[in-house]
């Protein structure tokens, strides 16, 4: 028979079991002894067995068997010793790599040693607790393979490697590279950089060229096509130790997500409720009936009767649509379930006693946006157990509805984040001026962590300091067209916030007309819309500005950055307020047209490697109207946000 097709299938189920396998196993840290918790263990292990012996899987059968036949000698001896935590949850790692090989298409990776090590025992009264859930498992199971021992919670140190280890394919991508302000030299420091990308691989174009960079031109950040074997990771290494290297970042090449997007489509699955299913039929038939009032009344020519079949119509599409939003909505459970593993993990790693609270893991969220949030999610968390808390403490993460929005929140009630130091910090490390510095808001100041390249750790560690990171925290949320908010004091705590859309296919946008082209702008990017008279705006300086609540906001022609012809400046300016790098900024557009609802449609290559656009959209008469997205737009041009 042919399991192929029940892969996907296993995959997402198992992949719910081993997150329940390591929030059962945290749990039972606390509670050795608590019985409901070995039972709910045994099953999780047994059930991933099952379904892995059914679709041929050996070794995720064998080792969860394994698992398996050890919980059930502790559910004989009633209690849990403390060197079995670190095994399970070792033994679960694997399970979770050999999920990673399937999913990849890869075969199954090896078991055995992991299988044959011994288990250091803490204490000979646990000596014999192992012994004796060894000696039931047996008898439970005589057919079943076992090693001479448990192995070590740990896995065997690596060996050491002095090479960079080249990837498996030749990837192709691009290198952004900041230099810091006031930088000597700085032509002569960014052919540097070009050798060294060199050394790396074939170094497909730059920007700025070679030959304008031996001419002398300034320059702070460089653009580099790069095709290499090499992990980013190696040559971020090698470029961070070229002097005046402020950051380093990566931009794969789109038409290669692209594809990747394409393929791994099929293979997403989500749970549906049978009462949605239930909708999605009655919706169905109500439409049909709805497309035949309309052909009855066209092919008759009952104006009214055609007029109220629209309007019915409509109402249908609409429940439609709220219906399959519901039907993407997954909860934050299904990320937020690793999150205690994680905290318990570094707390021993760090030595401190963190509580982690869960709250509103119940809400649900669009499927795209919560696989996207994954890796944020968990850097907050890591930072704020390695950083935030400083000997003992509660890191609370939060989700809830909010105006239209989702809240999800991650905070810690540790020392917090002074934003005069943050100010010294910047000013130190060459990210801006002393004069710039004191020009910053308190709440902008907290954005400073947000810089590639900032950090206030006064040490390298494995999970890194604010700002390290942080920078793909907030690109990240900014992709999902969401925001990040950051709030903190001294000795008060600090919290994240991130405001994110319940989905990022169908949005509400802003029309505008921009250089004679009808645009569009989520209004989740949108802060305020402004009328401004020809005596509110300033242009004596060498940045056009305005004020606004008591603060210079500078203004930019959004046609200029799109490379459009700006429209005839009027007696009215229409200004859309956004916020880019943390601080309010304002565009300057041609005209509003209005708001509405809108499909957005992702953008094929070439199209798709256009800098500032998000996706389009088609409007009723045919028009396609591109969506743009004024952060990407304005950091790849690198403007000025200074006052």
């Amino acid at each position: 028979m042919d399991m192929s097709q029940y892969r996907e299938l296993f995959l997402s189920e198992t992949r719910e079991h081993i997150s329940n396998l390591n929030k059962l196993v945290v749990i039972l840290e606390q509670e050795p002894d608590n019985r409901e918790t070995i039972d709910a263990l045994f099953r999780e292990a047994h059930s991933i067995k099952g379904m892995a012996a059914t679709m041929g899987y050996d070794r995720t059968a064998q080792l969860s068997h394994h698992l398996e036949d050890l919980l059930d000698g502790f559910r004989s001896t009633g209690e849990v010793p403390v060197p079995a935590i670190d095994y399970l949850l070792a033994g679960i790692d694997l399970l979770d790599g050999l999920l990673d090989d399937l999913q990849s298409n890869r075969p199954e990776r090896a078991i055995d040693v992991f299988l044959r090590e011994p288990l250091p025992v803490a204490s000979v009264g646990e000596g014999v607790a192992l012994e004796q859930s060894l000696a039931a498992a047996d008898e439970n199971d005589e057919g079943t393979a076992k090693g001479p021992g448990l192995a070590s919670a740990q896995p065997a140190p690596a060996a050491e490697i002095n090479e960079p280890a080249p990837a498996e394919d030749t990837d192709f991508f691009q290198v952004l590279v900041d230099l810091a302000e006031d930088t000597p030299a700085s032509a002569a420091r960014c052919i540097l950089i070009l050798r060294e990308l060199e050394k790396a691989g074939d170094l497909i174009s730059s920007k700025p060229e070679l030959a304008t960079l031996r001419g002398g031109a300034p320059c702070t950040r460089l653009q580099v096509w790069l095709r290499t074997s090499l992990a980013k990771g190696h040559i971020k290494e090698a470029l961070l130790r070229v002097s005046s290297v402020a950051s380093v970042r990566f931009i794969d090449d789109r038409r290669k997500r692209s594809e990747r997007r394409g393929s791994d489509e099929g293979a997403r699955t989500v749970r549906v409720r049978t009462d949605l299913l239930d909708q999605f039929v009655n919706l169905t038939g109500e439409l049909l009936t709805r497309r035949n009032m309309l052909n009855r009344a066209t092919l008759t020519r009952d104006w009214n009767g055609l007029n109220q079949a629209l309007v019915q119509t409509g109402r249908l599409i609409d429940d439609l649509h709220h219906h399959v939003l519901q039907a993407r909505l997954m909860p934050l459970e299904n990320i937020a379930g690793r999150l205690p593993r994680i905290v318990r993990d570094l707390s021993r790693k760090t030595g401190k006693k963190v509580t982690l609270r869960l709250l509103g893991t119940d809400v649900g969220i669009d499927r795209m946006i919560l696989e996207e949030l994954t890796d944020p999610l968990v850097h907050l968390v890591r930072n704020a157990v390695d950083h935030g808390i400083e000997h003992e403490g509660t890191v609370t993460v939060s989700a809830r509805r909010e105006k239209g929005l989702i809240l999800i929140e991650v905070a810690d009630d540790g020392k917090g984040m002074d934003s005069a130091h943050l100010r010294r910090k910047a000013v130190e490390r060459g990210l801006m001026t002393p004069a710039h510095a004191d020009t910053l808001s308190d709440r902008d100041a907290l954005m400073l962590v947000c810089l590639p390249g900032f950090s206030t750790a006064a040490e390298i560690t494995d999970t890194s300091g604010r700002g390290v990171g942080m920078d793909v925290v907030k690109a990240a949320v900014g992709n999902l067209s969401g925001t990040l908010e950051i709030i903190s004091t001294p000795d008060r705590g600090t919290r994240f916030q991130m405001r994110l859309p319940l989905s990022i296919a169908i949005i509400r946008i802003l029309l505008i007309s921009c250089g004679g082209r009808t645009l569009a702008i989520p209004l989740s990017r949108v802060l305020r819309t402004l009328d401004l008279t020809t005596g509110e705006i300033d242009n004596s300086g060498k940045q056009s500005a305005f004020r606004l609540d008591e603060e210079s906001i500078p203004l930019y022609p959004l046609a200029e950055a799109l490379g459009l012809t700006a429209g005839t400046a009027g007696e009215t300016t229409w200004v859309v307020l956004t916020e880019i790098k943390g601080r309010r900024i304002g565009l300057r557009v041609d005209r509003f047209i209005g708001q509405r609802e809108a499909f957005v449609k992702a953008l094929g290559f070439p199209l798709n490697l256009l800098t500032g656009l998000s996706g389009a959209t088609i409007e009723g008469d045919g028009q396609v109207v591109f969506i743009v997205d004024p952060q990407a737009l304005f950091e790849n041009l690198q403007l000025s946000t200074k006052p």
